[in-house]
């Protein structure tokens, strides 16, 4: 079966499209099956879709986000399925014209993915017609670090020239976009940096939004103890999981994180989320506004006025 895997791209980066599309697409193709994995900006009208689909002869498809990738799907005949990205149920589905165009786009759609019983869940509330094609499929994660990674190397471009048997690196993972406000714990680490150097706060990811990435590398550069790196090889990073004190995720928002994943399999070091807004479950959980996604060994939920003092105790 030829079929596209339609995947929100992520401008600015070495990887148009989200390396997770790869991912899916070596699945379905050792399934037997041909996949073309295209980016959705690639793909911004009705006509283009059509053309594509009939010059490529295709016979289903596959789409993340179903906002973004979802409604390029509707209405041309084909069978279709689709995954949720995470911002697609907590962000979009507050708009009412976006909410809208989704609850048409899941009337079509053969199934829909979550990641999570809570996301499914979300979902059915939301688009009760749909809650029997809702499936849920937990988001696996293979972590390959580079075994030729040079921590050092990675602390040089950083700007940090001390020795590496000192320092307690904090690593946030993220894109640059407002929903994942790397910006959260900027202040406070820096406050924490001055009281004891060997702490560094570093940001590494792909510059996503334009505007904010500007704001970001303003504020960074006048900031103390934080440091701010581009996307760099998944196998790198892996590696830098690995070496770093402990993982930061700091999201007003969140999905399935990909980032928290990664810390699990690569290190036993501790991934410490800072709590925006009160959580109504225990600290075992991960919580993003307010709902419980996902249960991790190593996490602490911290006020972001506690977490220096608290993280220092942990160092």
């Amino acid at each position: 079966m030829r079929s596209p895997l339609l995947w929100p791209p992520r401008k600015g980066t070495q990887h148009l499209v989200d390396p997770k599309g790869a991912t899916c697409r070596e699945h379905l193709e050792a399934a037997g099956h041909i996949c073309l994995l295209k980016d959705t900006s690639d793909l911004e009208s009705s006509s283009e879709i059509a053309h594509f689909i009939k010059a490529e002869k295709l016979e289903a498809a596959l789409a993340l986000h179903l906002y973004r990738g979802g409604r390029l799907l509707q209405g041309h005949g084909i069978p279709f399925g689709i995954i949720f990205g995470g911002t697609d149920l907590n962000e979009d589905i507050n708009q009412r014209e976006k909410n809208q165009v989704m609850g048409k786009v899941l009337e079509e759609a053969r199934f829909a993915v979550a990641f999570t019983e809570s996301m499914k869940e979300m979902a059915q509330m939301q688009w009760p017609h749909a809650r029997d094609k809702i499936y849920v499929q937990s988001q696996g994660i293979v972590t390959v670090p580079n075994a030729a990674f040079n921590w050092n190397t990675f602390l040089h471009c950083s700007g940090i020239n001390q020795s590496a048997d000192n320092l307690h690196i904090f690593l946030l993972v993220c894109g640059l976009r407002q929903v994942k406000d790397p910006l959260y714990l900027v202040d406070a680490f820096s406050e924490w940096h001055q009281e004891e150097p060997n702490v560094y706060m570093v940001i590494v990811g792909p510059e996503v939004d334009p505007v904010f990435t500007r704001e970001v590398k303003a504020k960074v550069k006048r900031t103390p103890g934080v440091r701010l790196l581009r996307e760099m090889p998944q196998e790198d990073l892996h590696a830098a999981l690995k070496n770093c004190f402990a993982v930061l995720n700091s999201s007003v928002s969140e999905g399935m994180s990909a980032a928290i994943l990664e810390n699990e399999l690569s290190t036993e070091w501790p991934l410490f989320v800072p709590v925006q807004t009160s959580p109504h479950s225990c600290s075992s959980f991960i919580t993003f506004s307010h709902k419980p996604q996902h249960t991790c060994h190593h996490v602490l939920l911290l006020p972001a006025s506690n977490i220096c003092p608290a993280l220092g105790r942990c160092a």
